[in-house]
């Protein structure tokens, strides 16, 4: 069953089962990926749609902050609980152990050095993951403190 099926799918049990939080949240997510069909001018691959969906749930985490900084802990509450929803559907996000150890390894591939070197580095560590789950975020900020920044 793809990602866009089982979507599909769970919506439909949530509308049966009058969960109205969830039900909002797929409704927004499956129009997210009906957008990229859409764009793509055909039914997006997984991995297209969990590119999707990680960006859905770096929206809501950024979303999320700025309503913490506005003290509107109520909105961040929302935003932090749709995040919930959307990672049902992505793979396991990587350790920060796990992401730390491709981070010194790059360095060292690299032969980074200093902090002009962070953007190489972002580079290659961000193509290892590709596919996977990680907040690019944590790792920018493990290079920089790894290059010392």
């Amino acid at each position: 069953m793809s990602l866009m099926e089982q979507i599909v799918k769970d919506l439909t049990q949530a509308m049966k089962a009058k969960e109205q939080f969830r039900l909002d949240t797929l409704r927004m997510v499956k129009s997210a990926l009906k957008n990229q069909e859409i764009d793509l001018g055909h039914p997006p691959s997984d991995a297209e749609a969990i590119k999707t969906l990680s960006t859905l749930v770096k929206q809501r985490r950024d979303a999320a902050d700025q309503y913490v900084k506005g003290n509107r802990q109520d909105l961040a509450d929302k935003e932090l609980n749709e995040i919930k929803v959307i990672e049902a559907y992505l793979p396991a996000a990587l350790s920060e152990s796990e992401i730390e150890t491709a981070v010194l390894k790059t360095i060292d591939e690299v032969g980074a050095k200093s902090p002009k070197d962070i953007g190489n580095v972002m580079k290659v560590v961000m193509g290892k993951f590709a596919g996977k789950t990680v907040d690019g975020k944590v790792v920018n900020a493990m290079v920089k403190k790894h290059l010392g920044v």
